[in-house]
């Protein structure tokens, strides 16, 4: 299996995930040039993309479905509300009814040789979702847009090789900086988005022998820094309530604007 993210940050998301015959991406919240760009750089065209996986339905998640699907008439995989709220989206175009097909959250489902399964997260969003891909003995997750997590995620997170999970911001960062207090207050609710602090208390609880890489994902522009994020995760995971250390695992900051490395396991 293999996952680039395409882009990842507060101003547009798109990750490919893939096997040698099934090719995913999660979300396209970046524009079609930009996606093709991006996948040009992994060997692959948008034609060879089998199917997208939507998040949620935020601007930054979508903004180049309409687009994207136009040119390549690739089936859309998403909760029925947020299917919903897409075609509701006047800004993303006409995009055809029969490409929309409705998942269930906790209901596995297949494509092609890929194994997908899909859980509820906590977000200002019609029904958002975090997804999990499985092929052969081979497992991936990505999780990000998430206000906090409990039991049901930490469960979910756990057993995988590879995991992509959101270190948004750095909290005192974000209390400092030029937001408008009422986003402030949104971004650190349970309906917001994880700090550095807390996706590393998460890693510390899903961390495992089988666990290679972690990517982390969905940087703020104005609220964190790369370094910033990697160093908060790693001493978060070093402090942790369990037998692992940062060094046991290769860790990565997705790129804001342009392909991270190709994850090949």
């Amino acid at each position: 299996m293999r996952m680039c993210p395409i882009a990842s940050g507060s101003s547009g998301n798109s990750i490919y995930v893939g096997s040698n015959n099934t090719h995913i991406l999660v979300d396209a919240g970046i524009s079609k040039k930009r996606l093709e760009d991006g996948l040009k750089q992994t060997g692959l065209k948008g034609g060879d993309i089998d199917a997208i996986l939507i998040t949620h339905e935020h601007a930054d998640h979508i903004q180049g479905l309409g687009v994207f699907t136009r040119k390549y008439p690739v089936p859309i995989y998403g909760t029925a509300a947020t299917l919903r709220q897409i075609q509701l989206n006047r800004a993303l175009g006409y995009i055809p009814p029969e490409l929309f097909v409705e998942i269930k959250p906790d209901r596995e489902f297949k494509l092609g040789d890929i194994s997908v399964s899909s859980m509820r997260i906590s977000h200002d969003a019609a029904d958002p979702v975090a997804y999990s891909f499985s092929c052969g003995d081979k497992r991936m997750a990505i999780a990000t847009d998430m206000g906090g997590y409990n039991d049901y995620i930490t469960e979910h997170l756990k057993g995988m090789d590879v995991l992509l999970l959101e270190a948004n911001h750095d909290i005192r960062m974000l209390q400092v900086g030029p937001y408008p207090y009422q986003l402030k207050q949104r971004i650190l609710s349970e309906r917001g988005h994880l700090s550095n602090e807390a996706a590393g208390r998460l890693l510390s609880d899903v961390a495992c022998d089988r666990l290679q890489t972690i990517i982390l994902g969905h940087l703020s522009k104005e609220n964190n820094l790369p370094e910033l994020a990697y160093e908060t995760v790693r001493l978060e995971i070093e402090t942790g309530d369990n037998e692992y250390h940062a060094n046991d695992f290769e860790m990565l900051v997705a790129k804001r604007s342009e392909p991270t490395r190709m994850i090949e396991f």
